[in-house]
């Protein structure tokens, strides 16, 4: 047994047997008892929530609450019926209204909302990959909305769920050498791995939990800042890296000696996209896939050269559009008739495998006419075979790992004045297509840097 498998192993018992624990706790209760297994899990993994002991045919509430890193609180709530046995299980029962209908086993999760009350534009990302997000889940007896909670409804039982992005015995190391900034994260054991250069966009600064959640499944895997963190040339507002910086980058994957040298790919999320396509296509770097979301194959903001910088990405704001709230969209920016024909990637030279996703309710990014373009391109070059997309209706910008609740718009910038930007996507129809995209995400990965 190999030491990931063994992680994996002793992982899968301590799940067991807190789910157990649980168990056991409410079992010894002559009330109603609600179980979740596991208790404790990657924030990937789908658990099984019961209900039991309830009154027979009758209306419950299921909520569920969590306190993000910055402190406002998120809640959703499903409405279910109980059997002639008192149960509710949501892997085989459908919610009659809240903040979802229909069987939806991660519905409480996925359909999470910042509660009445709170900030607005709120976005849920995960900063601190050594510690969990944390979830009260518990049923209430009959059909309540939100405002109806602290007067009308009395909790009958309750448990916590632990949800992490980065599996026990992964390796999470601050890279801050050879002038790149960002952090490697490992799985257990010696390797060495596959490995994957993770991307994100215009949003700056260094988000990991893509990269930590990549670890949890075996891959090495380094999330790279190159724009808005303190940590790489000012100002914060501008790209000053150049081609030279992703190379490297790159390179240092690449040379790891727990790394294997030729199984290394590049994710790229909305400008990272273009990142990783350019990278793809550098003399000198040859990927065994690139995995594209939502993002253009150009840049109206160029990238640095050696020397010099470059403007701030809001000093052009010709084709941003708002609408009648004063909410900006850049689906405009990167269509691919408005980045100049310098910009664009020269897509013929790629010779990896190719897998682009596309949400359709995209309003930050002309993804399809990007996918579009590169398909197009691949099959003129006689390389449509290694092209691959995946095209989800209903889904927004920000496809992200499975189960995490999506913003159709959030705060983008506060000064001079507060800007709000969208994204897209609406609530069901954006979640299946997270655990959808990503299952085959993980497949195409598998086939391309396992060889599986």
């Amino acid at each position: 047994m190999t030491p990931w498998m063994r992680s994996c192993t002793t992982f899968a018992k301590l799940r067991f047997s807190l789910g157990a624990l649980a168990r056991v706790r409410w079992s010894s209760s002559v009330g109603p008892v609600l179980t979740a297994d596991p208790t404790r899990a990657l924030i990937d993994e789908q658990i099984r929530i019961r209900a039991r002991l309830l009154p027979p045919l009758s209306p419950v509430t299921l909520w569920t609450q969590m306190y993000c890193e910055d402190g406002d609180l998120w809640q959703s709530c499903a409405h279910y019926n109980t059997d002639s046995d008192g149960s509710v299980d949501l892997c085989r029962d459908a919610s009659v209204g809240g903040s979802y209908v229909g069987c939806e086993p991660m519905g409480l999760f996925w359909a999470l909302q910042p509660a009445p009350g709170g900030r607005e534009g709120l976005r849920l990302r995960k900063r601190n990959m050594l510690a969990p997000y944390v979830f009260n889940l518990c049923v209430s007896g009959g059909h309540l909305s939100p405002e109806d909670r602290g007067t009308q409804g009395s909790e009958l039982a309750s448990v916590s769920i632990e949800r992490w992005y980065m599996a026990p015995g992964v390796k999470r190391m601050e890279i801050r050498e050879h002038g790149l900034v960002g952090t490697l994260f490992m799985p257990p054991g010696p390797g060495p791995f596959p490995a994957v250069l993770d991307l994100w966009g215009m949003g700056g600064g260094l988000v990991e939990y893509r990269s930590a959640l990549l670890a949890s499944k075996g891959y090495a895997s380094f999330s790279l800042a190159y724009f808005g963190h303190k940590d790489l040339p000012g100002p914060l507002d501008t790209i000053n890296v150049g081609r030279w910086y992703f190379k490297k980058a790159y390179q240092f994957l690449q040379n790891h000696d727990q790394v294997c040298g030729d199984r290394v790919g590049v994710f790229g999320l909305s400008y990272g996209v273009y990142l990783a396509l350019m990278i793809a296509t550098l003399p000198g770097v040859e990927p065994s896939c690139c995995i594209c979301i939502n993002g253009p194959v150009g840049s109206t903001t160029p990238l640095a050269d050696a020397e010099g910088r470059r403007e701030p990405f809001e000093f052009n704001q010709k084709h941003w559009t708002f609408n009648a709230e004063g909410q900006v969209g850049f689906k405009e920016v990167s269509k691919p008739e408005n980045i100049p024909p310098e910009n664009i990637v020269e897509m013929e030279k790629l010779s990896c495998p190719v897998l682009y996703i596309v949400g359709a309710d995209d309003t930050s990014a002309a993804s399809a006419e990007n996918a579009d373009l590169l398909e197009e391109t691949l099959k003129a070059a006689d390389k449509g075979h290694i092209f691959t997309r995946l095209s989800y209706p209903g889904a927004g910008h920000l496809i992200e790992p499975p189960y995490a609740p999506n913003a159709r718009i959030s705060l983008w910038k506060v000064k001079p004045k507060k800007l709000f930007t969208l994204w897209g996507g609406h609530v069901a129809p954006h979640a299946a297509a997270q655990e959808d995209a990503w299952r085959k995400t993980l497949e195409f990965m598998d086939t391309h840097l396992r060889g599986d």
